[in-house]
């Protein structure tokens, strides 16, 4: 439940303050923002499920931001567009999480078998 307020609050500000990305580092924004988002429905589905664990949502969240920045940054020292692996992982990690939240909803009562008395 906070994970969503703090999104909405997250958005709202975002939307009213008129703070503009800079091109050169939009990379690394959007990057560290996917790494940010996939920690946020990683931590949703493991909320459903509960298993949730507060250091390990909050380690993975700043680790993995951390890397997928140093990973495009690499990337971009190189002469190579590594923040596209960053992004296809991260997208693929988003969307395997939010396939487990939406079949979570989804569930519904398993039936019992009718029974011979």
């Amino acid at each position: 439940m906070w994970v969503i307020i703090g999104l909405l609050i997250g958005i709202i500000l975002g939307m009213w303050l008129p703070y503009q990305v800079p091109v050169s580092l939009s990379r690394y924004v959007s990057v560290g923002i996917l790494a940010g988002l996939d920690s946020v429905v990683g931590g949703s589905r493991a909320g459903l499920e509960d298993r949730f664990d507060t250091v390990v949502f909050s380690s993975g969240f700043v680790v993995n931001t951390i890397l997928a920045i140093a990973v495009t940054w690499v990337g971009v020292m190189l002469g190579a567009d590594l923040y596209l692996a960053a992004v296809v992982t991260f997208g693929l990690r988003i969307f395997a999480n939010l396939g487990a939240v939406r079949r979570h909803f989804l569930r519904r009562p398993a039936s019992h078998p009718p029974t011979l008395s």
